[in-house]
């Protein structure tokens, strides 16, 4: 009978352990009842458990019998010990609550219950793009917008508010800050917007940059980049005059010529070479310092150390001027570009 194969970091197999993990018991369970149930199950599990049972479970490729038998064991002794009869509905807890505690404490109870019953669904949104959500909800009240970030994880939740437009970013944290409790209504509400937002999540698509991608692939082409660009032109010029565009890439520069580069010098500003160069490839950096006289060169070294740290974004607007300048020159005719690096033969 096959044993229970664990990976180890490297793809290799280990020893299977004595005695297994809570962890492996439960990727056991999951295994033996099916991918409904199973399916049921991670639902309602954190992000990182869900990555954690998950990983577990692909990693084992061969199981014993006495092993399901001892987690199955184990699963229905602490289910055993743990439960009793099914849970009350809403309306019999609110019902109950009402006679014993009456109406404003029945609520009060009722949205502590319900409110942790709206973690596992908020939990699925984990998944989402901060961006997405942010733009999903950004058409809500600030007061929703609040009540929606309080039950995501931090590090979301900072995503999110990060991403919604600005002005509205501190009346949002604001709300959230002084909220202490959620009415009966306003989590109504949140429950719809997040059966809205779960609904559109999972029949949304996928977005991508068709473009950006084709022109980081002819970039990284190992060989025959012009003739497939020229293919392409065949089929499509406009959709090539677009990918050609995108290839005009900040990094390029490191495959061009000492003349191309020298022209480029005399219309970009030093000051612009000395934030774009910040963190860039070293074929870069070298192509544009091999240009310049010595002395030219250690007083530009200088000015880079003087500049100290920039924020990337800053970085990478200038990139961007750098490169408009350099397609500029090359439209007309005055620098001759090479977009991929060319095999040369001596």
């Amino acid at each position: 009978m096959a044993e229970l194969n664990n990976m180890d970091d490297d793809g290799g197999e280990y020893a299977i352990p004595t005695k297994l993990t809570p962890v492996e018991q439960a990727a056991i369970v999951l295994l033996s009842i099916g991918e409904e149930p199973a399916a049921a199950v991670l639902r309602c599990l954190s992000r990182e458990e869900l990555l954690e049972v998950t990983q577990v479970m692909s990693r084992m490729s061969g199981i014993k019998v006495e092993s399901v038998k001892n987690a199955m064991q184990k699963f229905f002794d602490d289910y055993r010990e743990q439960s009793g009869v099914h849970g009350a509905s809403r309306s019999y807890l609110k019902r109950s609550l009402d006679l014993a505690l009456g109406g404003d404490l029945a609520n009060t109870v009722l949205n502590n219950i319900y409110g942790d019953e709206l973690r596992p669904k908020m939990a699925r949104l984990q998944w989402a793009s901060p961006k997405w959500l942010a733009e999903y909800i950004s058409n809500e009240h600030v007061q929703m917008q609040a009540v929606f970030l309080a039950f995501l994880p931090a590090a979301l939740a900072g995503q999110i508010i990060d991403a919604l437009p600005q002005d509205s970013r501190d009346l949002v944290l604001l709300n959230l800050a002084r909220m202490e409790e959620i009415d009966a209504d306003l989590l109504k509400e949140l429950d719809e917007l997040v059966d809205r937002c779960l609904s559109s999540f999972d029949s949304q698509g996928t977005s991508v940059e068709g473009i950006r991608q084709t022109a980081e692939i002819l970039n990284r082409l190992p060989s025959n980049r012009a003739q497939m660009v020229e293919l392409l032109r065949a089929h499509d010029p406009e959709v090539v005059s677009k990918i050609e565009l995108s290839m005009y890439d900040f990094f390029i520069l490191g495959n061009q010529t000492e003349q191309a580069i020298t022209r480029i010098l005399e219309d970009v500003p030093l000051e612009q070479w000395a934030i774009a160069l910040k963190g860039a490839d070293v074929a870069v950096r070298d192509a544009v310092l091999k240009t310049m006289p010595k002395r030219q060169a250690q007083a530009f070294e200088d000015m880079m150390r003087r500049a100290g740290p920039v924020p990337m974004s800053r970085i990478e607007q200038t990139r961007q001027e750098i490169m408009a300048t350099v397609k500029a020159l090359a439209d007309a005719g005055e620098v001759e570009i090479q977009l991929f690096a060319e095999q040369v033969v001596e």
